[in-house]
């Protein structure tokens, strides 16, 4: 018994293959690995809602809180680009495997090495470094500190500034990986990947080049009348790329167990005004057990200054993430640390620092210790982006 197979014509099957590319709703896939089997991430990434990508400056700089992107202009190349900005073009070249004279794409995203200045007044922008620069220069001089009575402080009547929008994972391209392993990785269409960072119609990544993953559109949690100890307004990202973590699986997930801050011993009794307590009411925690010297005074003391025994520690006054360190004219360090809802307290005239920037700290957390001598004090400084405000209230 012979069986006979007929072939379609060549032209005939053509036009086949040319209307299965056109019954498919989402850009080919070029890449099938992950396809067959298994756990498969297609169907959530191509469905997944996405916000649109901030807008850049005039330079083309976005500027997140731990890191910087550059957006390309027609006809940049790396080397305007990184005049514009105000990097050397062999840094930024080599930061996103270029060359200097790499013709860029209209759109196309490059990471900055290191942070440019942002411009005042933009969005919720702020130059971190410059805030904490200024900090100490409304700290008193090197003279001994005195001690004085202070009246009991008001609360603030300020309303809360609006949050700032979600930082995007940043994603380093490893070699093997394609805009659509990428996509399926993170759940977002590639569609939105390729606008986010502004690749060609064929989705073309290279090795080492870094990916903002686009911001998925979803309502903010609802925020609880205290916030969590050990919440922090960005995610710490590794592998896989350096700097960047595979995200769970929502089936996997899991709420995370409520962290329990165990109770400070308390104070020896004190007459003295300021004193720290032990309650764990307060939106933040003392930074150091002193007293308080210098009360906050709007333009001539944007903080309050807190006296303690020389070599103290001085600790994080909330759970969040090492925004800055830097120094002022005399190299005294600063640090400067980032919480939740824009919030940042900033910590003038100490020593010994203990931590890095981009670390994550807790509540409590030794970050630095006091000076020595006359100079045994924290300047202590409470803000939402450029304003001050009485660090007092929160403490109690």
């Amino acid at each position: 018994m012979s069986v006979l197979f007929r072939t379609l014509p060549r032209p005939l099957m053509g036009l086949s293959a040319l209307a299965l590319l056109a019954a498919c709703e989402a850009p080919l896939d070029y890449d099938l690995r992950g396809q067959i089997g298994a756990f498969n991430t297609t169907e959530a990434a191509q469905s997944a809602r996405t916000a649109a990508r901030p807008k850049p400056d005039e330079r083309g700089v976005i500027s997140y809180p731990n890191y910087q992107v550059a957006v390309a202009k027609r006809g940049d190349t790396v080397a305007t680009l990184s005049d514009r900005v105000g990097l050397p073009v062999g840094e930024v070249a080599r930061f996103n495997g270029l060359q200097p004279t790499d013709g860029l794409r209209e759109g196309e995203v490059l990471a900055l090495p290191r942070r440019v200045t942002e411009p005042v007044g933009q969005g919720n922008n702020v130059d971190i470094a410059s805030l904490a620069g200024s900090a100490i220069d409304q700290a008193p001089d090197t003279t001994p500190v005195q001690t004085t009575a202070l009246e009991p402080a008001k609360p603030a009547a300020s309303p809360a500034p609006k949050p700032a929008a979600p930082e995007p994972v940043r994603h380093k391209v490893e070699r093997g990986e394609t805009a659509y392993t990428i996509s399926r990785l993170y759940q977002v269409p590639v569609k939105a990947l390729g606008e986010w960072n502004g690749l060609g119609p064929d989705f073309t990544i290279r090795e080492g080049q870094y990916l903002l993953i686009p911001v998925k559109d979803q309502p903010a949690p609802k925020s609880a009348a205290k916030p969590a100890a050990a919440t922090t307004t960005t995610a710490a990202v590794s592998a896989p790329g350096a700097g960047s973590a595979t995200p769970t699986p929502p089936s996997a997930t899991k709420p995370l167990p409520e962290e329990k801050v165990p109770a400070a011993k308390p104070a020896e009794p004190d007459v003295s005004v300021g004193q720290p307590t032990a309650s764990s009411n307060a939106r933040l925690g003392f930074p150091v057990k002193g007293k308080i010297v210098r009360p906050y005074s709007k333009g001539k003391n944007d903080g309050i200054d807190i006296a303690g025994a020389p070599g103290s520690a001085v600790s994080a006054a909330e759970a969040g993430t090492v925004a800055a360190i830097t120094a002022d004219a005399d190299q005294v360090p600063i640090v400067v640390i980032r919480h939740a809802d824009n919030l940042l307290t900033v910590y003038a005239n100490v020593d010994g620092i203990e931590v890095n920037k981009g670390d994550t700290v807790s509540r409590g957390q030794k970050i630095a210790r006091l000076r020595g001598g006359d100079n045994a004090y924290v300047h202590f400084e409470v803000r939402k982006g450029f304003d001050s405000f009485d660090p007092e209230p929160y403490l109690k």
